[in-house]
């Protein structure tokens, strides 16, 4: 029962009476700061042994919440908060985001900090304004997406980052922008893109995959689930995650244009991660730069209380390092 105060024993009387529930399990749900307490509010109330009475089953054991307990805690009592900026196009609804704002939830308690997320319209950012809106942000993420609306200001967001040492995370599309920005910018391909953006691109660095180049219905055509990446030993991500072989889900069709990863390295934007079967391109991560991680999956899809996404832990770990 929904409940903005506790619930005194008449209230529950009532309710069962009326409900024709035994007293005991009308279960106060009360309002409380945050999602992740309301597990530990509904053991209080019980509601676990409840249920498994009603269906007879056994509760032998006490549910592990150590945890789940500390996790809370810490979520609840930052010792300190970092302010990053998320660059999209869809930011006036924050559930296009849930999965990046949960998970800077999760990284945020694993550094005892608080993620004060930027929500910054990437449609809004222009050649005039677009130092001035990033100038206070402390991470830069430009978030995953697809079409032509909004790209330049992402292109914009990730030129700051790269120019300004700010660490960046790019996620999917947000990391292709990132190859984007590094070929017109650095490497003087005037007019690179994507073939997905510009099918006329003189440099298409971001490339439609072979497979997928005979075929017009987009819907159940992507590249789609987990697949495994092969991390680079000494770079960021490798740190990040600690080990050789990861996995990670893909939403995509467009993939890096390998016939110009000589191009991109000799100019300090290298491969950081392959995938070891097909050899494409999953991450990339600029060499001269505090942390600049580019990802063609999505890190977000995982991430849980529990078992924080590590790209994530890192990402926070060293925007606070930029404080």
């Amino acid at each position: 029962m929904r409940t903005e105060h506790e619930l005194t024993p008449d209230v529950r009387r009532k309710v069962a009476l009326f409900c024709n529930v035994d007293p005991r399990a009308v279960i106060q749900s009360i309002d409380v700061s945050t999602i992740y307490e309301v597990p530990l509010k509904m053991r209080e109330e019980e509601l676990d042994k409840i249920v498994c009475e009603k269906l007879s089953l056994p509760l032998n054991k006490e549910p592990e919440l150590k945890e789940w307990t500390k996790f809370l805690n810490r979520l609840q009592h930052p010792k300190r908060e970092v302010k990053i900026g998320l660059v999209g196009k869809y930011v006036e609804l924050h559930d296009a985001y849930k999965s990046i704002a949960e998970s800077f939830i999760h990284a945020g308690a694993v550094n005892e900090c608080k993620v004060k997320i930027e929500w910054i319209h990437s449609e809004k950012l222009n050649e005039s304004n677009y130092a001035e809106q990033l100038k206070d942000l402390k991470g830069i993420l430009v978030a995953p997406g697809f079409g032509h609306r909004g790209l330049e200001g992402k292109i914009l967001a990730v030129k700051y980052a790269r120019e300004n040492n700010i660490p960046f995370l790019g996620i999917c599309l947000g990391m292709q922008v990132a190859v984007i920005e590094f070929a017109r910018n650095v490497l003087k391909l005037e007019g690179a893109d994507s073939l997905e953006m510009n099918p006329k691109t003189p440099y298409p660095v971001i490339n439609l995959m072979e497979e997928q180049k005979n075929i017009s219905e987009k819907g159940g055509t992507m590249r789609l689930g987990a697949y495994d990446c092969e991390l680079i030993k000494g770079t960021k991500i490798a740190e990040a995650y600690g080990k050789k072989i990861i996995s990670e889900r893909h939403r995509h069709r467009y993939e890096f244009n390998n016939e110009y990863l000589k191009q991109f390295e000799a100019a300090g934007m290298i491969a950081a991660g392959v995938n070891p079967d097909t050899n494409l391109v999953e991450v990339v991560e600029l060499k001269n730069h505090k942390w600049f991680v580019g990802v063609q999956f999505h890190p977000e899809y995982k991430s849980t209380v529990i078992a924080p996404q590590p790209l994530f832990v890192e990402f926070v770990k060293v925007a606070m390092e930029n404080e």
